[in-house]
């Protein structure tokens, strides 16, 4: 899952990319060991003992806790818009409000020409983006356990 969502973006040109719902790290540690050493990363992780570990092993990021408040942590750490917005964030499991006030979040925060990537377990998401982003690309990953899709989306 990780090398379908990730691999592809141009890491030669992100400047500052963030993680939203970064768990135990997986793409945590794939754009680590992809992106360009002037890279700013901005981490965003609910939960304190997952975000204290990260903490511990990527010291030099930036971290948050509310991805509905991405483009305020943005400013807090004084960081422009980001060139790309990576998402492990179970989108179904959220109410409405949440999951609108998370995607206008995301659009504030995302530069022009920026990509959103994400995976959810279904379709659902399709109209919601549909709304948010001028191209959309969809891949079914039936190896990953749960099947998933994966969202690329462009602004």
């Amino acid at each position: 899952m990780t090398k379908k969502m990730l691999a592809t973006l141009p890491w030669d040109k992100i400047e500052t990319i963030a993680e939203l719902g970064a768990g135990t790290g997986v793409f945590t540690n794939f754009i680590a060991q992809n992106k360009r050493e002037a890279c700013r990363v901005l981490i965003i992780e609910q939960d304190l003992e997952m975000r204290e570990a990260l903490q511990t092993k990527f010291s030099s990021f930036y971290y948050g806790t509310n991805a509905e408040k991405l483009d305020v942590l943005l400013q807090r750490y004084d960081l422009p818009q980001v060139n790309c917005i990576v998402s492990g964030l179970p989108f179904a499991t959220f109410s409405v409000t949440l999951r609108n006030e998370i995607m206008e979040a995301i659009n504030r925060s995302l530069k022009p020409g920026g990509i959103f990537v994400a995976f959810q377990y279904s379709l659902q998401m399709r109209k919601v983006l549909k709304q948010h982003f001028s191209e959309i690309e969809i891949e079914f990953v039936p190896l990953n356990l749960p099947p998933a899709f994966v969202y690329r989306c462009q602004k």
